[in-house]
């Protein structure tokens, strides 16, 4: 089943239990989805659709950090629950020890040994492992790794 089937049959769930959060996040992640098919002209690969969802969480994220910083956890808490829901479409983000080993094994592959290097491991790595490596991680680790 492809993403957007998928997600309009969890909207039509979503509805019938009275689930709010949950239906308002999937519509608006139907009409990113749609928006980005008109702006293209065509279908979205897999690929594109993930880099909408990412794209949405990434929002999410930011608006946390600025309502938290504001103190108002009810809009923290809001946009919580609907990063939630945005991450069951995502595949599953490396943690940290994942991550460390994933990019010890590009350096080491690629040969890489100097802070100079990690414009190309971070782009190596990225695209060997799309949406499933927190970037600000990786450059943590990476500025570790590469000295």
């Amino acid at each position: 089943m492809d993403l957007k089937t998928r997600i309009e049959a969890e909207l039509k769930q979503a509805m019938r239990a009275g689930n709010t959060i949950a239906r308002d996040t999937l519509r608006m992640i139907l009409s990113d989805l749609k928006k980005r098919d008109i702006e293209l002209g065509r279908e979205l690969s897999p690929d594109e659709e993930q880099s909408v969802l990412q794209r949405a969480v990434k929002m999410r994220q930011e608006s946390i950090s600025q309502f938290d910083q504001a103190g108002r956890a009810d809009l923290v808490a809001k946009e919580r629950s609907e990063l939630a829901v945005i991450q069951v479409y995502l595949p599953e983000v490396f943690g940290e020890e994942e991550t460390r080993a994933a990019l010890s094994a590009i350096v080491a592959e690629l040969g890489l040994s100097s802070r100079k290097d990690l414009g190309a491991a971070m782009k190596a790595a990225m695209a060997r492992h799309k949406g499933r490596i927190d970037g600000r991680l990786a450059q943590k680790i990476l500025g570790e790794i590469l000295k």
